[in-house]
């Protein structure tokens, strides 16, 4: 079996998302959007699908003639080779590209031996306990836009809709004021007196903090009984963060958005960094780097708790021995109905139940059940 075939579609939908200047995304009016599939195809017509951004040119050029020919089962090979070419090639070749190729491989894969792909990694368990983490915050009237907006979206989230925990992201630029540890923490203290003591909660607020402001956004969530904190501080200072660890009790959690794969997060553990390990597909480039980041966790005893949402990222934490504590299901937002299933797909790929758990496939591959008759109809 070889591959054949790398192919790339794009093709509109309807969003309800906008970005900010920044590239946060918030609700706003419909508009056109548009989605890129990537197809591996190998010569006995067997295919492997990744939903992602990957540019044409990238595909035709680069990643086309590096994997016609190749074994698809040699994917580690694959992307080795990719991660090395990104040394002189990186705006070419950035991680979101190794993303897509290595999900797409490890689908294929999958679709071919008929097992889902957490069954291939090792599996541990079916099922994982999702966290609601909400869009950065705004200034829509109801939406996210004051401290009790989020008490109230929390408790819905909660009481109403099953998740067992819930994250905050704050308010970041260009909203006036932002960012602010003052209304940071006062958004975190309405939505822990709305919920109690006993519901676990988490912060991710704006990403250039200083060493003294992310001290006492630290400080004050070790009061109100947080879970943990991420990325409060420029990740490319590592030295800040391991002062940050050494000033609070409250457990940090990184590296998210720092570049290096699995090598910086081994950096990060030795230094004294953070107290829980961080990664996802898309910080890091695919399944393949993320699991060993898990086994890197598990191997000094920590907890690895995954960036982000999304069925490469599932796959991983139904197959990592020292669990992580959630999935990350969102970005959600009172004005965006998250469980409303994508035109593109017949099921979504993370369907959660009344008690917050989040199912992932077990059907072949990535499982992802493509509506492949919408995606035909609105290719551009």
């Amino acid at each position: 079996m070889k591959i054949a075939d790398v192919s790339l579609q794009h093709f509109r939908y309807r969003s309800r998302t906008v970005r900010d200047e920044h590239g946060h995304g918030h609700p706003g009016e419909e508009h056109d959007a548009t989605q890129a599939l990537l197809t591996v195809t190998t010569d006995d017509g067997a295919r492997g699908h990744y939903l992602g951004g990957v540019e044409r040119g990238v595909v035709e050029h680069v990643v086309k003639p590096m994997l016609v020919g190749e074994d698809p089962f040699y994917h580690q090979r694959i992307w080795r080779a990719l991660s090395e070419r990104q040394r002189l090639n990186l705006a070419a070749l950035p991680d979101r590209v190794l993303t897509a190729v290595d999900l797409a491989l490890w689908d294929l894969v999958g679709n071919v031996v008929g097992q889902p792909v957490h069954r291939l990694l090792g599996a541990t368990r079916d099922t994982v306990p999702a966290y609601a983490s909400t869009m950065v915050a705004d200034d829509l009237p109801g939406g996210l836009d004051c401290p009790e907006s989020f008490a109230s979206y929390a408790t819905w989230c909660v009481r109403e809709r099953g998740y067992p925990a819930f994250k905050l992201h704050t308010w970041q630029p260009p909203l006036p004021g932002a960012p602010s540890v003052k209304r940071d923490l006062a958004a975190c203290a309405a939505v822990r007196e709305a919920l109690g003591p006993d519901v676990p909660l988490m912060l991710d607020p704006y990403h250039y903090y200083s060493r003294l402001d992310a001290l006492e956004l630290a400080r004050g969530l070790e009061g109100l009984h947080f879970l943990w904190m991420e990325e409060p501080m420029d990740e490319h200072s590592m030295s800040s963060y391991v002062w940050l660890c050494e000033q609070t009790s409250l457990p940090i959690c990184g590296p998210e958005t720092a570049e290096g794969k699995m090598y910086a997060r081994a950096e990060w553990i030795k230094a004294g960094a953070c107290d829980m390990l961080r990664g996802g597909v898309g910080d890091v480039g695919g399944i393949t780097p993320l699991i060993k980041i898990a086994h890197l966790a598990e191997s000094f005893g920590m907890h690895m708790e995954v960036h982000g949402g999304g069925v490469g990222n599932l796959h991983v934490l139904c197959a990592m021995a020292t669990p992580g504590l959630y999935y990350e299901r969102g970005l959600l937002h009172p004005f965006i109905d998250y469980d409303a299933t994508p035109a593109w797909l017949n099921s979504p790929v993370d369907p959660m139940d009344a008690e917050g758990n989040v199912h992932v496939s077990t059907g072949p591959g990535l499982g992802m059940d493509l509506n492949m008759d919408y995606i035909r109809e609105n290719i551009i």
